[in-house]
């Protein structure tokens, strides 16, 4: 069974960021055979903090890192602070080890209090999981106050869980195609690509037409 790890940086009880992790992963799970596993990243404030000032990991931090290292999937939500992610949140992914994040599928969320903080997630979250190395799915999904029962976020939750689903699934195999170049031996193949040296597409190019 796949595993799907949602980490949700919400501060209050209940939080609208809570909320929207629970509804992407439910989203994504019904695409899947996986099972979810939840991480409050509220729950082990005092442990991060610890843990950056004596470099120990704590029982529930060193088992919330080893659910993330272990996933196939992962959904991150987190609120907005200052036109940003939570420091909280930062902070979580700041003490996973190095290479937990390596071509994992990650889906990126936010809540907010008006609709002009969306620009979070390519400013703030995309940038931060793909210097992560993480494979970010295309679509975001921003949910301001006034987002929650209005048209539009069920939708926007059903894309990205969708494109979370496809990733986790594994990428597609494509058939091998032949190609008129299949036996000129200036082709080289890459796996299933085929890529012609530069000096012979440049000389194509010259050629008159």
């Amino acid at each position: 069974m796949r595993k799907l790890v949602v980490v949700s940086a919400g501060l209050s009880v209940p939080s609208s960021t809570r909320l929207l992790a629970d509804r992407l992963a439910q989203a994504t799970a019904g695409r899947t055979d996986a099972g979810i596993q939840v991480i409050e990243v509220r729950d082990l404030a005092v442990e991060i903090a610890h843990n950056f000032t004596n470099g120990y990991a704590g029982r529930e931090l060193a088992a919330a890192q080893q659910a993330v290292a272990e996933a196939d999937g992962l959904i991150v939500v987190t609120p907005v602070f200052s036109a940003s992610y939570s420091g909280l949140f930062k902070a979580f992914f700041d003490v996973l080890d190095r290479g937990a994040l390596d071509g994992k599928p990650v889906l990126i969320a936010a809540t907010g209090g008006s609709a002009r903080h969306s620009l979070v997630l390519d400013h703030a979250l995309r940038p931060l999981f793909s210097h992560l190395k993480a494979v970010v799915v295309p679509t975001g999904v921003y949910a301001a106050s006034e987002d929650w029962g209005a048209e539009g976020l069920p939708e926007r939750i059903e894309r990205a869980a969708g494109q979370l689903a496809a990733l986790m699934a594994g990428p597609a195999r494509l058939p091998a195609a032949r190609t008129a170049q299949e036996d000129d031996p200036a082709v080289v193949r890459v796996g299933e690509l085929e890529t012609v040296p530069f000096e012979q597409a440049l000389q194509a190019l010259r050629r008159p037409s």
